[in-house]
């Protein structure tokens, strides 16, 4: 394992030094206060005001915004701090990191979370060696208060009448493996494609191709992440013809290969008990 040092950071910056999209193997937590555009994973985010955002190992992220802020950017190594691991805990594997249906940020309406990286910020500026578990605390703490935040803000939108083009969403968690077309779940929905293709757009702010792509991408690095499964059997999982046709697929999606992927976030310390 490499020294926790190089696997758990927090450092500020220019919202300008993300201008260009940022990828790496860390999962981020960034801090923000102003307006512009958020692209993740190349679909675009509004953001006005102060912000978390989150993001998973290999998500491509730029931040647009007509004057310049500062970014309070936290990241950290699966082998830091194991999301599934701590996932009972924290309860935002899927709630904060890795959900493609919502966006990827929560809206902050106080200073709890920026005081907690105060003191992280305070913690790593000790001479004396770090308390790795104290950082580790301060992390888990970010991540439960953040997750009651999202839960909150859910709990407002399942509060509001549930929008009809919602079941799209049970329906790519139902057949993505085996339906990646866009008129197939068109058809489901009694719906013409371009009707079809203009509400999901409008409600996911992505179009259904993207949805399913990124779902299928989503339950590829978890086939990698959290299984010990070769390439070959991971390609065979997600109902691909072979692994070469996998891995263009990955590469395309995620700018880097399978192989490559796993070399850099690793193996979890969970693998296959988490995929049960």
């Amino acid at each position: 394992m490499e020294a926790y040092q190089d696997m758990f950071q927090l450092q500020k910056y220019p919202s300008s030094a993300f201008a260009r999209s940022y990828s790496s193997e860390f999962y981020n937590i960034l801090l923000l206060e102003g307006s512009g555009t958020l692209s993740v994973d190349f679909t675009d985010y509004a953001f006005d005001g102060k912000i978390a955002l989150f993001t998973s190992p290999y998500q491509h992220l730029s931040i647009s915004a007509d004057t310049d802020f500062e970014v309070d950017q936290l990241i950290f190594h699966g082998d830091f701090y194991c999301i599934e691991y701590h996932k009972n805990e924290v309860a935002c594997n899927g709630l904060l990191f890795n959900n493609i249906y919502k966006q990827p940020f929560i809206r902050l309406a106080d200073d709890e979370i920026a005081s907690i990286f105060e003191k992280i910020r305070m913690e790593l500026s000790q001479k004396e060696p770090h308390s790795e578990p104290v950082l580790r605390s301060y992390l888990q703490l970010i991540l439960a208060i953040a997750s009651r935040i999202k839960k909150r803000e859910q709990q407002l939108e399942a509060d509001s009448t549930l929008h009809p083009i919602e079941q799209f969403r049970e329906l790519v968690e139902q057949h993505y493996l085996t339906q990646r077309n866009t008129p197939f779940y068109a058809e489901q929905m009694a719906f013409s494609q371009s009707v079809f293709a203009r509400k999901v757009k409008k409600h996911f702010g992505k179009s259904p191709s993207q949805l399913i792509q990124d779902r299928v991408i989503l339950e590829a690095k978890k086939q990698l992440h959290l299984t010990h499964k070769s390439i070959k059997e991971v390609a065979a999982a997600l109902y691909f013809e072979d692994e070469h046709y996998f891995s263009r697929y990955f590469k395309k999606h995620t700018g880097i290969s399978p192989t490559h992927f796993r070399e850099k976030v690793g193996i979890s310390v969970v693998a296959d008990l988490s995929m049960r």
